[in-house]
């Protein structure tokens, strides 16, 4: 008899007969209580409860996961739940089993894994190694992750994961063949559609909302914001003028972008940079204040005067006659595009985005000591009667004419 058996007997009143009709058989594969009575050389010495035999259970069969100290782990007088993995000695009376912890373990882990397959649940597990190919997780079983299932883009170095906590969808589970795929790119691209829905639903024209620069075109940048990639045209970047988005942008950028339209049935959102940034007559009126001296460039020249670039997408009108103190005929006389000239403001509108301009104010007249100033300047005859912003009027309309 058993040590086990011995200290059942003699634990109560039934005879050694009693309790051998109520030992029940032992067979592989079968559920046990095992009760631990000793630790030696890294393995349990355990009592199968209602069996009246012992087993073993080494120290690699007590836990899912791996085990440095065993006393860790167990104690004497615990009490475990194992499964039979086959029977060891010369026959049954007299023999033992090797039983194991672990592998019951993970059998209810793969049927808390299967439940979680169906009804589509989210895991969050721990990533114990980097291979070649992939990801090792521990959810309770080996769980891998394909390369390709990692990020929802190229990865080339993935040793940064080994340690990092993740979550998962399960793609694939075949607990016969202890087949667990896993992905993270899946639950990505679910939190990426639930936020591009919520997104739509919600953005409306003339909103103002930061993006990230995703992608650089000839045409334009796409803006990530945030589940939903917006167009920004390269006309809506700046105020002035740039020929290509990388001239301005680039990617990973952090931007503000107004909303200028949005289509949820396509998904298209239009966006603009420059309507949230202070257009070119901001403040104009202080910048370019009456008598202020300003230097520009020559942007174009008409039959009634030239247009001066003095601030970046702000021109000013240098009429004909304040072109030069003598005749001329054309601007092309005395000027060129391109050219860079120092003006002087006669007068702004900060309402109609006009200033009028005048070259000859900074010059000196050849029978004059010093130069005409804008206070004793007296407009030409055929102007009497006129505004400067009249002139500017007539020749703005003119040149939207030409």
């Amino acid at each position: 008899m058993t040590e086990f058996e011995n200290n059942h007997v003699e634990s109560g009143n039934e005879t050694m007969e009693d309790v051998l009709s109520n030992f029940q058989e032992v067979n592989v594969g079968d559920i046990v209580k095992g009760e631990v009575l000793a630790i030696e050389d890294k393995q349990a010495v355990v009592g199968i409860v209602g069996a009246g035999v012992e087993g073993v259970v080494p120290m690699k069969e007590l836990s899912t996961l791996p085990v440095e100290d065993i006393n860790e782990v167990v104690k004497v007088g615990d009490v475990l739940d194992l499964v039979v993995i086959s029977a060891i000695g010369k026959d049954k009376e007299n023999g033992s089993y090797l039983l194991s912890k672990r592998r019951l373990d993970a059998k209810k882990v793969w049927e808390e894994i299967e439940q979680d397959f169906k009804s589509g649940k989210i895991l969050e597990a721990p990533v114990t190694n980097v291979v070649k190919g992939g990801l090792v997780v521990d959810v309770g079983v080996r769980g891998f992750v394909p390369a390709s299932m990692v990020e929802d883009h190229f990865v080339d170095d993935f040793e940064s994961y080994k340690g990092k906590t993740m979550t998962f969808k399960i793609i694939e589970i075949e607990p016969s063949e202890n087949r667990l795929i896993l992905s993270h790119k899946a639950v990505i691209e679910a939190e990426k559609e639930s936020k591009r829905e919520e997104l739509l639903a919600t953005i409306k024209e003339g909103d103002q909302i930061e993006g990230t620069v995703a992608r650089l075109t000839d045409f334009g940048a796409f803006i990530d914001l945030g589940g939903v990639d917006g167009l920004v045209h390269v006309s809506e970047i700046a105020h002035t003028h740039i020929a290509k988005a990388s001239d301005a942008l680039k990617v990973g950028e952090k931007v503000q972008v107004a909303v200028l339209s949005v289509d949820p049935t396509t998904e298209r959102v239009s966006l603009s940079i420059k309507d949230t940034l202070p257009g070119p007559w901001t403040d104009i009126e202080n910048k370019a204040a009456v008598g202020t001296i300003l230097e520009g460039t020559v942007k174009r020249l008409t039959s009634f005067g030239a247009f001066v670039e003095v601030f970046p997408g702000v021109e000013g009108l240098v009429h004909i006659s304040q072109i030069s103190h003598k005749h001329i005929a054309t601007p092309h006389e005395v000027l060129q595009e391109g050219q860079t000239i120092q003006v002087k403001v006669l007068e702004v509108n900060p309402t109609e985005h006009r200033i009028a301009l005048s070259i000859k104010a900074l010059e000196v007249k050849e029978d004059e000591p010093e130069a005409v100033s804008e206070e004793s300047y007296v407009m030409p005859e055929e102007t009497t009667g006129f505004t400067m912003g009249d002139i500017l009027g007539d020749a703005l309309r003119e040149s939207q004419k030409d």
